[in-house]
């Protein structure tokens, strides 16, 4: 499973709570953590209909459009058939 955090440099959502999300997505088995620029990639945003930031992908589907909550990510990674990679 692949998640995409789609951001800008300088935004200061974006920058807000990336790393208790990243950590909690690495935390899952199978589930891999990729961060997109859109300044350097904006055909792959506009490709999962981002419009705006930050923003979250799973699988190359849009699933938040603005950054969930830890707790939330963790239930939709679940949902979508990640397990815990600590043996819970």
């Amino acid at each position: 499973m692949r998640v995409e955090l789609f951001y800008a440099p300088g935004c200061g959502k974006c920058a807000g709570a990336t790393t208790a999300l990243k950590a909690a997505a690495e935390a899952l088995s199978g589930v891999e953590w990729c961060e997109v620029n859109v300044l350097d990639d904006l055909d792959r945003a506009v490709d999962r209909g981002v419009l705006t930031l930050p923003a979250l992908a799973i699988d190359g589907y849009l699933v938040f459009t603005a950054l969930p909550t830890v707790e939330q990510l963790v239930a939709e990674l679940h949902r979508r058939g990640g397990e815990r990679g600590d043996g819970a």
